[in-house]
């Protein structure tokens, strides 16, 4: 908001009291006049509108969702949808979904021409088994048969040594 300014000659206590109660007010005006245009934002609105806008942009909340998830979903239906069916566009729309990284394999060697096989860790799968379901209703391609294959990560240790060993060729002639 920017600030209300008396005249020079209208300063005094009384005036200055006056100033900051209008300044108060008209604040308090500007917060209600812009509560329509923060209902927009899916990441700020409230429950209501951000029902409004997921209902807008056909977004449904599965049994169990958080709401930051939901939010999630709603803000970035436009873009996801944009993205969907392709190869990289699938990968962005799990990173913006909060999922992580995924590595998908199409037309696979000695597979039927429509598996597609998307490789995530098991902490991804054990934590969003319904969202992935809906993600590739949704966003994958028509006809195609995804197959999730886990990729479990373990730490290993490896140690590197010298070895002091000579290798030498020695050749016999007649």
């Amino acid at each position: 908001m920017i600030p209300l300014k008396l005249p020079f000659w209208l300063s005094g206590p009384q005036l200055s009291k006056l100033r900051r109660a209008c300044q108060h007010f008209w604040e308090q005006v500007e917060t209600w006049l812009y509560w329509p245009v923060r209902q927009l934002d899916p990441l700020t609105c409230t429950p209501g509108a951000l029902d409004l806008l997921a209902w807008q942009r056909g977004v449904q909340r599965f049994d169990g969702e958080s709401m930051g998830l939901y939010r999630l979903r709603v803000r970035y239906a436009f873009v996801n949808a944009r993205d969907a069916g392709s190869v990289a566009g699938l990968k962005r729309i799990f990173e913006r979904l909060l999922i992580g990284y995924v590595e998908i394999e199409e037309r696979l060697p000695d597979r039927d021409w429509d598996v597609i096989k998307l490789h995530l860790s098991d902490q991804q799968m054990a934590d969003n088994p319904e969202l992935l379901q809906i993600i590739l209703r949704k966003y994958g391609r028509i006809c195609r048969r995804y197959e999730f294959e886990v990729l479990t990560p373990l730490p290993i240790q490896l140690r590197s040594a010298h070895c002091g060993h000579d290798n030498g060729f020695l050749s016999a002639s007649l």
